[in-house]
Formats: structure tokens, sequence, C-alpha cells
């Protein structure tokens, strides 16, 4: 895998989480720092001024009236990942929570998990297998989870048995062993269903309380195309019940000093409501770049669906803010994924199943973990002109088509 990708490795996916395809794309870069995203006072649209507040306290607080809230995982973002290790740690937290439901979690090994979570003797090197055999491979990469189940689970041996946490699985329940080709893949393409399949059968039909960890576009109000993202998918028969938190993107980024900054004198962390601001008012262009996607004719298209060119207040409750944009960091694998090579291998594989551009040899990836570390600071290449990919994700799609509709 080049030197320039390795860096953001788990920061693409955010760009590529609505891709109703048979596999996502690992491409050579992460989401563009665009012009537009830098907005001065003079050109903000209307709007109140955003009122920051303690970011921990009223994420707890928003539990009182939803029973689901939405934060996005990390997706190599130390900052973000490091806020929600904190806020799963924070007493109050699991006075109000019951379950917490992860993007990189095999809902095949839920059983397993359930009793790794509870504090049953499973022995880590079986329970990984959760968040390391998903159908994304930024999951068995991540530090970020291969903390946070094992953090539950000491959270739980300090809780009375009704107050214990239970964390939910919700990619599909892929077996790897059993998939060889890319049409076995395109059988577990349609994560959005399977995400919006366990928040209502565990937690909403429940009335329990749940933190959803999942990519921004499986979480915005509204959004998504064909049936749309998981939270679309659930608000239709679960409406008012959700509250959706976002990061930045690339909002604020590219500025000549921090104390040009719009936030330059909020808290960190920091949490403000999107309705009725300025911040709230602006598009989702200007925080994220449009990402590729398919229509149910598996017609591929770089723009923006219909349903998300509106305000961000529309799609999301409140921001988070966690520090000077253009000093966030990339989050480190852990040496033990790195030097894992069985496991290395066995990944490179399935992103080849999966159609994503090949990650050359374990020497190459190692070499590049070693450049990485040159600067940890979240650097935000240019994405290239992703139309080279069409033809491979339009073959993708009809792969996933066609497997929907083959005989069982």
């Amino acid at each position: 895998m080049r030197p320039e990708i390795q860096a953001n490795l788990q920061k693409i996916n955010n760009s590529l989480q609505r891709l109703c395809l048979g596999v996502l794309l690992f491409l050579v870069a992460v989401i563009p720092a665009v012009s537009q995203a830098q907005i001065q006072p003079q050109t903000k649209p209307m709007g109140s001024e955003p009122t920051p507040e303690p970011a921990v306290p009223a994420i707890v607080a928003a539990f009182d009236k939803y029973e689901v809230v939405g934060i996005p995982e990390g997706h190599g973002m130390k900052d973000l990942d490091d806020f929600i290790l904190s806020l799963i740690r924070d007493p109050a937290f699991s006075g109000k929570v019951n379950d917490i439901a992860v993007e990189c979690g095999n809902s095949l090994y839920q059983p397993i998990l359930d009793r790794y979570i509870a504090g049953e003797d499973v022995p880590f090197t079986e329970a990984r297998k959760v968040w390391r055999n998903t159908t994304q491979p930024m999951c068995g990469m991540s530090g970020f989870f291969e903390q946070l189940f094992p953090l539950v689970r000491a959270i739980n041996q300090k809780l009375p048995p009704g107050k214990r946490l239970r964390v939910l699985a919700g990619d599909p329940p892929i077996d790897w062993d059993q998939v060889k080709s890319s049409q076995d893949t395109a059988k577990f393409s349609d994560r959005d269903a399977s995400i919006a399949s366990v928040m209502e059968k565990e937690v909403l039909s429940k009335h329990r309380k749940a933190l959803m960890l999942f990519g921004n576009f499986h979480l915005m109000h509204g959004a998504g195309v064909d049936a749309g993202n998981a939270v679309t998918i659930f608000e239709k028969d679960y409406p008012n019940r959700t509250f959706i938190i976002t990061d930045l993107g690339n909002f604020d980024t590219g500025l000549p000093t921090l104390a040009r900054s719009s936030f330059a004198s909020w808290p960190v962390p920091s949490l403000a409501r999107a309705k009725g601001t300025w911040l709230g008012a602006l598009g989702l262009g200007q925080f994220y770049p449009p990402t590729v996607w398919t229509d149910n004719d598996c017609n591929v298209h770089d723009e923006l669906p219909k349903n998300e060119q509106k305000p961000m207040a529309d799609l999301v409750d409140a921001f988070l803010y966690l520090g000077p944009q253009d000093l966030r960091l990339t989050e480190p694998m852990p040496a033990d994924i790195a030097l894992d090579g069985d496991y290395m291998a066995e990944s490179m594989r399935r992103m080849a199943l999966m159609g994503m551009p090949g990650a050359g040899t374990l020497k190459e990836f190692d070499q590049s973990i070693v450049a990485g570390a040159e600067n940890p600071v979240l650097v935000v290449p240019k994405l290239p002109d992703l139309k080279a990919y069409f033809p491979m994700i339009k073959q993708n799609c009809l792969n996933r088509k066609r497997s929907s509709i083959a005989p069982k």
C-alpha cells in the first residue's frame, strides 16, 4: 500500500460509506480540503451564533429525551476516538445507556460478543473476530476498536448485572471462510439495512437507550440513496427518537492562523446545536465533498443526492468540536495488528475480492506504516479523479443485484 494512503487509511471510508455497491473502495486519498469550506464572518448565512456547551454532559443529557444518540466513530481520527472513549468511561454514561451499537462488529459473532462483553471467559483472540472479520477492512486495522470492546468489558465488571452495557454488532453476518469470489461478498453489501434491522429489533422495539457509533453517512436524517441510510430506514417506523451528532468534516481547515477560526474561543470538547444557527444553515458540501454512489440502475454518480442537498440542520442535530481542525491527529496502527502477517495477508485477500486497489506486498505495507509515523497530523490531500473507477463500481453494483435475486 502506498505511503500516502496509509496515514489516512481508515479516514477514507468516511467518503465512501454511501456506496450502494457490493464493495467499498479504498481510494488513493481521503476527503479533500475544499476552498468553499472556508466560511468567513461576512459570508456566513443567516442564523444565530452556535452556542457551545460541554460535550460529555450534553450528550448524556440527550438520552433523557431520545432513545438513540448517534456519533460518527473515528475512522482513523484519533481525537474523535479518544473523545468517544472518554464519553463511555464517564460514570453518568452507564446510568443512562443500555447498548452501544457499532459499525465495526460482525453480527455473525453476536453470541461471542455478548459473552465477552458480559465478562465471561472468552479469549481475546476469539473476541477480536467480531471487529476483524467485518465487511470493512479498516475495522480490523483500527486501534480504537481494539480498545473499545475491552473497555466496555472492564466497565461492566464494575456495574451491577442489571445495569451492564451490551454491545451490538451492526455489520452483516459475513463468514470470510466461505467467501471465495466477489459475488460472495456482494451478498453482504446492504449494510444500512443490516444496521437498521439490529436497531429496530434490539433497541427501538424494546425502548432501550443506545449509542450508535457509525460513519456519518449511516447516521444523517433523511439521507442515503434508494431506501436511505440506516437512520432514515428505521425512522420511518420510529420517528423523533434519534439525536444525531456530526463532526466538522473539512470545515474550517486551511486557515492561515488558528485565531482566524470561527471556533477559536470554543472550549474543547464542545457540542453545539444545529437548528437555527448559521452553522446549521450551511449545506453538506461545506463539510464533505460529493461522494460516489449508484442509483437503482447501477449508474454511477459523484454529486450529492438530491435528498442531501439541504441545510445541515435538516440532516443532523448537533456539531461536535474537538479542537482546531488543522491539528487533528491520525490514529496509529497498533503493532499487534501490523505484525500479524497472517491477518494482514488475509486482509489483502479480502480487499482484492471486494474490488479494492491492491495493497502491494506485506513489506511495502510495513514500509508505509513507518513512513506514516513522520507526521501524525491528519493530512488532507486532494482526491484524484474517480471516474476511472466508475466501470468497476458499476460492475460491483450489478454483481450485488444479481446476487440478491439469485435462487437461495
